[in-house]
């Protein structure tokens, strides 16, 4: 396991010295269920989790999301900008505080190569 911490630490250290460092602007956060809901847990856990996702939704937490084609659980993009904020979101949902879903988070943000097709040489600082 360190080998891969190894790798990924000397990957962003190299894409850091090529590209400039730019902010996070969403959150792309994958889910998957711990176990396979029972019949119980889909009849009193889902009627409770589809309104708080919606309520997610229309407070413009979560911009889009999917499931994934293997029904192994949710994909949403959020509209947040901190990895404590994504989580605290989705520990909340009802199959997070079940037990039920864990989570990837994927901080994501404005594409690097982008700064090269600046005239001023790439600055990203507004004027």
């Amino acid at each position: 396991m360190d080998n891969v911490q190894d790798k990924a630490a000397n990957a962003k250290e190299v894409t850091e010295s090529i590209f400039p460092v730019v902010p996070t602007t969403r959150i792309l956060v994958i889910g998957q269920f711990t176990k396979a809901p029972t019949p119980e847990q889909i009849r009193d856990i889902f009627p409770k989790e589809v309104p708080a996702t919606l309520r997610l939704y229309l407070g413009g937490k979560i911009d889009q999301f999917w499931i994934r084609q293997t029904q192994t659980g949710p994909v949403f993009l959020l509209n947040v900008t901190s990895l404590e904020e994504a989580r605290a979101l989705m520990e909340k949902l009802p199959l997070g505080q079940a037990g039920l879903m864990k989570h990837e988070f994927i901080e994501l943000g404005p594409l690097t190569p982008l700064h090269l097709l600046l005239s001023d040489g790439g600055s990203t600082a507004a004027k």
